[in-house]
């Protein structure tokens, strides 16, 4: 295996671990404003994932560092053509984290909502423009021989990309209902059971959709054994996620949310390997793991530092979410957020 690839392999298990960890924020700070019925309720959803959702961005930042340093020219790429969408997530991040760390320093009841509100909007737009970024890498974009995007911002928001945005948003809603369930007792659990189930059936009509459209008109995807057996594995995660559901196992039906969204994107990067980026100008300047990276000295000393650290900063995360790993009930008084 060459440098190339393991970095490959991966800046796609950062991408899949941020999927899995931020993907259940996502879903949580979507459902607040609707599955919270008072202040009490909202402050307990928020407290399933105060512990864990500023550490679940790291790993965005260290996927994009990574990339940075080992593909300096998939970066450069992505982060100028996609420039305008990636600020806009990154102002629903903003919006996000200020609202879940100001909405309780005030007592008033519409400074809390404005600041549920912000919290949604901070969940939504990076939802909704992870899931048309994904689908345009793996669609296809206007990359010239030079490796720079010579499209608008207009050119990224075809129909199957949209879909994508809607995939990732209903996904992630229906990952968050389901990480509520597991973290709360009483009423909520109930509560966030019922809206998972709700979330269920419009996932699996939506993922079909995306997935069908995907095998019919990507290349990439087409007449790969590999990506039939990644789609198979996900569906059949996703249909045993609503069967325990429907048992009241929000355990079991989490592990399964977590295959579904792993088995998404490692058949995403599957699919694209070698690419790191289609042109859908000419394969011919496709960018790829190769034209796209860093020299070999770069990859050494990256894999290195990567070996020695990466271990200590998932022991501390597991055991991170070990200590907080027990049910909250609302309580209502003023604590934590």
């Amino acid at each position: 295996m060459t440098l190339n690839v393991l970095w490959f392999i991966l800046i796609g298990v950062l991408f899949t671990g941020f999927f899995f960890l931020e993907g259940f924020d996502y879903g949580v700070g979507m459902l607040l404003p609707f599955m919270g019925k008072d202040d009490a309720e909202r402050r307990c959803i928020l407290q399933t994932i105060g512990p864990f959702w500023d550490a679940n961005e790291v790993w965005l930042l260290t996927a994009g560092g990574a990339m940075f340093a080992a593909f300096p020219n998939w970066y450069a790429t992505l982060f100028s053509g996609f420039y305008l969408a990636l600020l806009l997530m990154l102002l629903g991040l903003i919006l996000r984290g200020i609202g879940i760390e100001y909405r309780n320093k005030m007592p008033g009841l519409r400074w809390r909502r404005f600041w549920d509100t912000m919290i949604f909007v901070g969940s939504l737009l990076p939802a909704l423009l992870w899931g048309v970024a994904i689908t345009n890498i793996i669609r296809g974009v206007p990359i010239d021989a030079r490796m720079n995007y010579v499209g608008s911002f207009w050119d990224l928001l075809s129909p199957y990309a949209l879909l994508g945005g809607v995939l990732f948003v209903i996904l992630f809603l229906l990952h968050g209902a389901v990480f509520v369930s597991l973290k709360t007792n009483g009423y909520l659990h109930h509560r966030s059971l019922t809206v998972a189930r709700l979330l269920w059936v419009p996932t699996v009509v939506v993922t079909l959709a995306f997935a069908i459209t995907g095998l019919l008109t990507i290349p990439a995807f087409q007449h790969s054994p590999v990506t039939l057996l990644g789609m198979g594995l996900l569906a059949l995660a996703l249909v045993l996620s609503g069967l325990f559901l429907w048992k009241e196992r929000s355990g079991m039906a989490f592990i399964m949310m977590a295959v579904t969204i792993v088995m998404m994107t490692v058949t995403v990067f599957q699919g694209l390997f070698p690419n790191v980026m289609i042109s859908s100008l000419n394969p011919a300047w496709n960018l790829t793991i190769y034209n796209a990276s860093s020299s070999p000295y770069t990859l050494t000393v990256m894999s290195w530092i990567a070996l020695t650290l990466v271990p200590f900063t998932l022991i501390y995360q597991a055991w991170n979410y070990w200590v907080f790993r027990k049910r909250i009930a609302p309580v209502h008084q003023q604590a934590g957020y």
